[in-house]
């Protein structure tokens, strides 16, 4: 920002002067850090959205929790996800392999259905 037609440039949060880099744009981390959740807090107004998001990222969690980083997929069964206070209903994304095996994902985890109440947890590939 210009300040009374000079070349002085101003916190996006607070308004002080700033000093140092061309680019810099706040005088703090914490005017950032308040600029930001200032954003993020108008998309979570809602009730509904903010629960649906903390829901999403609990159940990412949980499937992170249970798949150890040198594996590829493990079997879990699906009461114990339920216990842990996986909520099946939220996911971000269903894909159906060419096999037709259907994978419900939470972002970059997710799970298939198996026989007698069991889950196939995965980790999404990059591609």
């Amino acid at each position: 920002m210009v300040v009374n037609g000079t070349n002085k440039r101003t916190c996006k949060y607070c308004g002080a002067i700033l000093k140092g880099r061309a680019d810099k744009i706040y005088c703090h981390d914490y005017c950032r850090n308040n600029f930001n959740n200032q954003l993020k807090a108008t998309d979570r107004q809602l009730p509904m959205v903010r629960n649906i998001s903390n829901a999403l990222m609990k159940n990412r969690k949980i499937l992170s929790s249970l798949l150890p980083e040198n594996q590829e997929t493990i079997k879990a069964n699906r009461d114990k996800l339920s216990e842990m206070g996986f909520i099946f209903r939220y996911i971000t994304e269903v894909y159906t392999a060419r096999n037709g095996n259907t994978y419900h994902y939470c972002y970059d985890h997710g799970y298939r259905q198996l026989e007698n109440g069991w889950v196939l947890i995965v980790r999404k590939k990059e591609t």
